[in-house]
């Protein structure tokens, strides 16, 4: 709770000059852009989702303790925090000036030594021990304790704080609320507030990832393979889309916040609003059950079955969340089968016949992008010298490997597409089914575009991203949708 080290205890003292005072910085959404206490329960939940259970029992003890259990579960490395830059140069700047700084958080030892032994910038730290939750009063009465009341200037950021700025000569609040900074501005009309983020939509729009909504649009493709052109069957495609959507968008939130450490160690990932700082863990914690909840309950408006099979692309998500993204091959499986999903799901929303021919085609053709998705992270872990990714069961050496599988499972869904067209059901449902055939060197063309501008490093992280980028892209897709409608 108080300076671990003799020499950091400093006696009560009247108030000191400007130039001398202690600059005393609190931890979570000060310093870092993050709560601390989140960030080491989702490294625990992340390592096995059963760490929740002691988590829980800590809590009977009190809010140390639980941080105390939580900080041994969920350790992380202290370098990859998101850090803010501004608090970091009033920290510099209060060093150059000979003065003092402490840490001084709510946080357990574990975490905030942690946190001050890789910065190197603290005269001292003051911090939770187990037994003391050193949160607003108490916090409050140890800095009084060591520095005298108006002997210190304090930087933190919540109503919680209010308590501590009361007694501190300078007050200086990060990414304060509008009802915080009333607050502070109350109590001192001189107090100094350092800018918040302004744009609060694009982070939203980029953690909820509305640009993967594209990929339920394979929620259409029954029906316009089973050519239900109807009021009714676009309806019911349109809200399973919307339903598959708003789901996604929770297990998308879910998964980022499982995976921050990993996120903020990848040369793309470091910019996702949670990995960043952009947006509040708690924010993110709390947006999951609603997305969820919204999506099942606008699926249940579809169907009946089709809530099932949502309810199936759900828990197959979770677990690859919490499990299965971390097995070799078995995550670009998956990846593949939940992109079938969809198409069953589409199939199911409008109650039409599934067709094989089309789930095969799906399940190489997106086998063959999840192949090539792991194969730019191994490549670019190759570039950085290589070694294994985090959180994923691969090395850099792989890289070529899983080029080679990617290119032959993408030759595959073109074989199982030939096979289709050569088939009696096309002739039964195209008028022109020989026009049909020009889907195959349209599609081989594609693939074999992406294929060499993955091996070049042009490939987004995710090759549907890079997709809804791509001029050669869109141009195939207008192309064979020209070409299905000439059939019909």
């Amino acid at each position: 709770m108080f300076p671990t080290a003799a020499s950091d205890i400093v006696a009560p003292q009247p108030v000191a000059a400007a130039g001398l005072r202690p600059l005393v910085v609190d931890l979570d959404d000060s310093l870092i852009r993050s709560d601390t206490l989140f960030e080491a329960a989702f490294a625990a939940l992340s390592r096995n989702p059963f760490n929740l259970v002691p988590m829980l029992l800590a809590l009977r003890h009190g809010k140390a303790a639980l941080k105390r259990k939580t900080a041994t579960l969920g350790r992380f490395d202290p370098a990859l925090l998101p850090y803010d830059e501004a608090v970091l140069d009033l920290i510099a700047a209060a060093r150059a000036e000979g003065r003092k700084v402490y840490l001084a958080t709510a946080a357990d030892a574990a975490i905030a030594h942690g946190v001050a032994d890789h910065l190197g910038l603290f005269d001292g730290v003051f911090c939770s021990d187990g037994g003391t939750n050193l949160a607003g009063p108490r916090k409050a009465e140890a800095l009084v304790a060591a520095f005298g009341r108006g002997g210190f200037d304090y930087l933190g950021n919540d109503m919680v704080d209010l308590a501590i700025w009361r007694e501190a000569q300078d007050r200086i609040a990060a990414r304060a609320t509008p009802a915080v900074a009333q607050a502070l501005r109350t109590l001192d009309p001189d107090a100094v507030l350092l800018p918040r983020d302004r744009n609060a939509v694009r982070p939203w729009l980029k953690l909820l990832r509305v640009h993967q909504y594209a990929k339920n649009g394979l929620i259409l493709a029954p029906l316009f393979t089973a050519h239900a052109f109807n009021l009714h069957a676009l309806t019911l495609a349109i809200l399973a889309i919307a339903a598959f959507s708003l789901t996604a968008s929770g297990v998308y939130v879910l998964n980022d916040l499982m995976d921050l450490q990993a996120d903020r160690a990848h040369r793309t990932k470091r910019a996702r609003p949670l990995a960043s700082g952009r947006i509040p863990l708690k924010h993110g914690m709390a947006a999951v059950p609603l997305l969820l909840l919204a999506g099942l309950a606008l699926g249940a408006t579809v169907s009946l079955p089709f809530l099932g099979v949502l309810g199936g692309y759900l828990v197959a998500t979770t677990l690859y969340t919490f499990w299965l993204k971390r097995l070799l091959l078995v995550d670009v499986v998956t990846l593949a089968l939940l992109y079938v999903v969809r198409v069953v799901a589409g199939a199911v929303a409008i109650a039409v016949p599934t067709s094989h021919w089309f789930l095969g085609f799906a399940l190489f053709i997106f086998l063959c992008l999840a192949l090539i998705k792991r194969y730019v992270e191994c490549a670019a872990q190759e570039r950085k010298g290589g070694g294994a990714l985090r959180n994923r069961a691969y090395t850099a050496e792989d890289a070529d490997t899983l080029l080679l599988m990617a290119a032959a499972t993408g030759f595959n869904a073109i074989t199982v597409l030939a096979l289709y067209i050569s088939s009696d059901a096309v002739r039964q449902i195209y008028g022109q089914p020989q026009l049909l055939w020009l889907l195959c060197p349209v599609i081989t063309y594609w693939l074999c575009r992406v294929l060499l501008l993955a091996r070049r490093g042009e490939v987004h992280d995710d090759p549907i991203v890079f997709a809804l980028k791509d001029r050669g892209s869109f141009a195939t897709l207008g192309v064979v949708a020209l070409t299905v409608l000439l059939a019909i």
